[in-house]
C-alpha cells in the first residue's frame, strides 16, 4: 500500500447562526446548523420527531442514545440524507445511521464535504466509506473537527503508516483522529523513547508495529503504556532485545489494558498454573509465547484449562502451545469429542491439531479416521 504522504488541504469557514425564537418557520431552519439551540429543557422539536419518522429513524432509539439532539430547532436530517445516498447509501441505510448516531445530522453540508474528502484519501472507493458508516457510524460522525482529523492524518502518514493501518485506526479506534495532535505526537515519542531505552535502531519502525499490532494504543494515557511495559519487563525478567522483539510483535497487543487488569491477569495465570505443578518459569515461558494470554478472564483461563486436560492434554503441552487458548470453549470442547472418537492420542503425537485453522483440522481429521 503507497503511504498517505500527500498533505491534505482543507478550507475551514466558520459557521454562523442567529438565536431564533420558536415559531411556525422551524422546519424551513433545518438546512442551518448553530452549535447547540435546542428548542429548552425537556421540549422536543415536534417538527423535526416528524421529519425523523418520516425517515424512517426509530425516535426510541435516539431518546436513548442522544436525546439532546431532539430538542435543537436547526438541524440537517434532509441534507445529511441527500448527501449519503448521493454516495451510495441507502434510505434504510440512512435511517439506521442517524437512529444509531443522531448527532449526524448536526453536522453540516460543508462538514460533510469536508470530512468525505479527508476520508477518500484513505478509502479506495465511495462504497467503502459507505459500508463503514453503516457498521459503525460513530467512526465518521464522533469528531465535529476536520481541521484536526487532517492534521492527524498527515501525522501518522508521515510515520510510514500505510493506508490499510489508517483504514484500521478509523475503522477500530476512530478516536485517534478526535484527539489532539499534541495528544498523538506525545505518544509516539513514548513509543520512540521506550525503543531506544531497549537498544532499538529504528524507533519509527518500532513505533508502525505497535500500532500495526494493536489499534487502541493512541487513544490510552501514555502513564498507562510506560507502566505496561515496564510490568512486562519487570515481571517476565527478558533482556532488552527480547523484550523489544516481544513489543513489536504479541506483546503490543496487551499494551492498551489497564495496569491493574493486566497485573490482575498474570497473578490468576501465574496461581492457576502453580497450582498445576508449573514453576514460575514455565508460568512466564506461556506468557511469552502467547502475551493475549493476559486478556483471558480468571474464569475462562480456568475452564479451557481445565477442559483441556479432561481431554486428555497435559498442562505442559498447554505452555509449549499455548495459543490453543485462544479457541472458545464449545470449540475446544467439539474438537476434543472428535479426536477422542477417533481415539487420537495427545501424549504420542502432540496438541498441533489443536491449534489448526478449522480448515486444516476438519482435513487433518478426515485422514486421520481413514475417510
Amino acid at each position: 500500500m503507497t503511504c498517505i504522504l500527500t498533505l491534505l488541504h482543507v478550507t475551514r469557514r466558520p459557521i454562523f447562526c442567529k438565536r431564533t425564537c420558536v415559531t411556525s418557520h422551524l422546519t424551513a431552519l433545518h438546512s442551518t446548523l448553530p452549535k447547540s439551540e435546542t428548542q429548552g429543557p425537556g421540549n422536543e422539536n415536534e417538527s423535526l420527531l416528524e421529519n425523523l419518522t418520516t425517515l424512517g429513524v426509530d425516535v426510541r432509539m435516539v431518546r436513548r442514545r442522544q436525546p439532546g439532539v431532539l430538542k435543537r430547532f436547526a438541524t440537517n436530517e434532509h441534507g445529511l440524507t441527500h448527501f449519503l445516498q448521493s454516495k451510495g447509501a441507502s434510505q434504510e441505510m440512512v435511517a439506521s445511521i442517524i437512529s444509531r448516531f443522531p448527532r449526524a445530522i448536526t453536522r453540516s453540508g460543508e462538514h460533510l464535504e469536508q470530512r468525505w474528502e479527508l476520508w477518500r484519501r484513505v478509502f479506495k472507493s465511495d462504497g467503502e466509506i459507505v459500508n463503514i458508516l453503516a457498521r459503525s457510524p460513530e467512526s465518521f460522525f464522533r469528531s465535529s473537527d476536520n481541521a484536526n482529523l487532517k492534521e492527524n492524518i498527515v501525522f501518522l502518514g508521515s510515520l510510514g503508516l500505510c493506508s490499510k493501518d489508517l483504514y484500521r485506526l478509523l475503522t477500530t479506534a476512530p478516536r485517534t483522529f478526535s484527539n489532539s495532535l499534541e495528544l498523538n505526537q506525545q505518544m509516539v515519542e513514548l513509543l520512540r523513547d521506550v525503543c531506544l531505552s531497549l537498544g532499538g535502531k529504528d524507533p519509527d519502525q518500532f513505533v508502525r508495529a505497535i500500532i500495526s499490532r494493536n489499534s487502541y494504543v493512541l487513544i490510552r494515557s501514555t502513564k498507562r503504556i510506560k507502566g505496561n511495559v515496564s510490568f512486562l519487563q519487570e515481571t517476565l525478567g527478558l533482556s532488552s532485545s527480547k523484550l523489544l522483539e516481544l513489543l513489536q510483535g504479541q506483546g503490543a497487543e496487551v499494551l492498551d489494558l489497564s495496569n491493574e487488569y493486566l497485573l490482575n491477569n498474570f497473578r490468576d495465570i501465574q496461581q492457576k498454573l502453580l497450582s498445576l505443578g508449573c514453576s514460575q518459569d514455565e508460568v512466564k515461558t506461556l506468557v511469552v509465547k502467547y502475551p493475549p494470554v493476559l486478556y483471558i478472564s480468571r474464569e475462562n483461563l480456568r475452564n479451557k484449562i481445565d477442559c483441556l486436560q479432561d481431554g486428555s492434554v497435559n498442562i505442559k503441552q498447554i505452555i509449549q502451545k499455548p495459543k490453543v487458548l485462544e479457541f472458545s470453549m464449545d470449540n475446544l470442547k467439539r474438537r476434543l469429542k472428535e479426536l477422542q472418537e477417533i481415539g487420537y492420542d495427545f501424549e504420542k503425537n502432540g496438541i498441533g491439531i489443536l491449534d489448526s485453522s478449522q480448515r486444516r483440522f476438519d482435513a487433518k481429521l478426515l485422514r486421520l479416521s481413514g475417510q
